[in-house]
């Protein structure tokens, strides 16, 4: 029976081609959005875990605000404190690097976001103050050139990302060139590697469109003011990171009065990280869905208008012996065609967008066959509850009635 209401179904759905395309229209765009989306959280998280775990798990990250409440359920991240102005300063990385179990201490210091070159100002750049030990740290290589040594903090010096070079000089070598930052010249002496990922750990930050000049230098030029995103603390290895996050909180909070910061190991620096993208996608992908529920309603109006324009032929059909129970089935089968023609249409859409993400973007969604099978499902669902008012009332129709109104 069934067989026989697809086919009834995908006929009726031919006869009237454009109709039938633009009610699929809203299914298309929700699954496409929703398949999209958790693709681009699912790639970001991938992404995001691969740095931290690049960090080792020897690194202790020193973050500004309480992200972490404790409770009694256990932990649970503060939102909010993503959003707090950053109170780590000067004195607390120079208080850090007089711990003894610690080998590197490395700051992140956003100084401002635009630099002039020889073509022209950018005003979409990271340019941060940080030290000689970054790029061992992170694991970053330098292309050409070198990173600035201990010996020039304080200097008029930088390291530039390949995004930056090509943008204001027009070179990926542009060593040796002068890079104006709040209007003062600094001397580049490297160029990093070009990076495949989009964020230094969480520091927002985007390597391959940074300018790194040494930490002191970067207090000078903001009149002693800092903007500290993150200290990286680099630990002997892994069996001392309990006792550098112990010594490290007590000196902050004595030089801070109190605890309005975060001391994160790399596993709860994973947690937090997964939670926050976790709780972005799901948040876009509610809004997206809405698109979903628009479909929905718009397969129930046209389902409504066609069982109004095939009176006769449902009077006809029950004049020669159709039941209502076969009636019912022939329209939901017809929603669910639409819900599933348009679910499979949103999620070809969406591995299309997922592939041009990946080639002209530093984006790299993961479909997960989790979220087909969801997409899936979510168009049968919608399929069979926006197809049951108009199924059920072409089944109600009474034969006499029905031929007699047409």
């Amino acid at each position: 029976m069934w067989s026989g209401n697809f086919k009834t179904a995908l006929s009726s759905l031919r006869q009237s081609k454009w109709r039938s395309m633009f009610t699929m229209l809203g299914i298309i765009i929700g699954i496409s959005s929703v398949v999209t989306i958790v693709s681009l959280g699912e790639g970001l998280k991938h992404q995001i875990v691969g740095q931290v775990t690049n960090l080792g798990s020897n690194v202790v990250t020193v973050r500004p605000g309480k992200l972490v409440n404790q409770g009694p359920d256990g932990q649970s991240l503060n939102l909010l404190a993503l959003f707090t102005a950053s109170t780590l300063s000067s004195k607390d990385v120079q208080a850090l690097n007089g711990l003894t179990s610690a080998t590197d201490v490395v700051p992140i210091d956003f100084v401002t976001s635009s630099a002039r070159g020889d073509n022209g100002q950018i005003d979409n750049i990271f340019v941060a103050g940080t030290n000689s030990q970054f790029p061992d740290i992170i694991h970053q290589d330098v292309a050409y050139g070198e990173f600035f040594p201990p010996s020039d903090d304080g200097q008029y010096v930088a390291v530039i990302g390949p995004a930056v070079a090509t943008k204001l000089f027009g070179t990926t070598n542009a060593v040796g060139s002068t890079i104006y930052i709040n209007g003062q010249g600094f001397i580049i002496h490297g160029v990093l590697n070009q990076s495949s990922d989009s964020f230094l750990s969480v520091a927002q930050a985007d390597l391959n469109s940074a300018v790194l000049i040494p930490f002191t230098t970067a207090t000078q030029l903001t009149g002693g003011a800092t903007n500290i995103l993150q200290i990286f603390i680099k630990t002997g290895n892994s069996s001392e990171v309990n006792q550098t996050i112990d010594q490290a909180t007590a000196l902050i909070v004595k030089n801070h009065g109190q605890q309005d910061f975060s001391v994160l190991k790399q596993q709860e620096l994973l947690n937090i990280t997964s939670s926050l993208v976790n709780s972005a996608t799901s948040f876009i992908s509610a809004i997206a869905a809405i698109s979903l529920l628009v479909g929905g309603i718009g397969i129930m109006d046209i389902m409504l208008v066609s069982v109004s324009e095939r009176n006769r032929e449902i009077g006809i059909r029950k004049a020669v012996g159709a039941t209502n129970r076969q009636i019912l089935s022939q329209f939901l089968t017809e929603g669910l065609a639409l819900t599933i023609a348009g679910g499979i249409i949103g999620i070809a859409l969406s591995f299309a967008i997922n592939a041009f993400l990946r080639l002209y973007t530093s984006w790299h969604p993961i479909i997960d066959i989790w979220v087909v099978v969801l997409a899936a499902g979510i168009s049968i669902a919608v399929g069979v509850l926006f197809s049951i008012a108009p199924a059920i009332k072409a089944a109600s129709k009474d034969p006499i009635e029905a031929l007699r109104g047409d």
